[in-house]
């Protein structure tokens, strides 16, 4: 190619395709606003579950640690009587499950499932066959 044409060639953005970026950007921001205090939430039960099980004792003393635990961390979706403790052995384990409905503008929500557990096989115990 000549390189006089080449120079002259305009590249950039048009400004429509400006106005559509800046619009999915918005949306992504929208939704990263409302999801990242929801998840920081989900990440402090894990985090308290595994504490309250390190500590042991008895499934009111850890339903009650679990509270002093989240209280701090200004938890609302789980308190200690929300747990499933189930016993394999000697061995406790803590797990937890939930919804988390976050309104993104007039009548549109975004529904997240949330759950976790100490188990090490990662399934997450329903209350139905819990010993609580």
């Amino acid at each position: 190619m000549d390189r006089n044409k080449l120079l002259s060639k305009q590249t950039g953005i048009s400004l429509s395709g400006l106005i559509g970026a800046l619009a999915v950007l918005g949306v992504a921001g929208i939704f990263a606003m409302r999801m990242v205090p929801a998840y920081i939430e989900y990440n402090a039960i894990k985090s308290a579950i595994a504490t309250v099980k390190e500590g042991g004792g008895t499934i009111r003393e850890m339903q009650q640690a679990f509270n002093r635990h989240t209280s701090v961390n200004d938890v609302e979706a789980v308190r200690g009587q929300d747990l499933v403790f189930t016993r394999d052995g000697e061995e406790t384990e803590i797990s937890f499950a939930y919804e988390k409905r976050l309104p993104l503008m007039g009548n549109v929500s975004l529904l997240i499932d949330f759950s976790g557990t100490t188990d090490p096989s990662g399934v997450v115990a329903e209350a139905d066959n819990a010993a609580q």
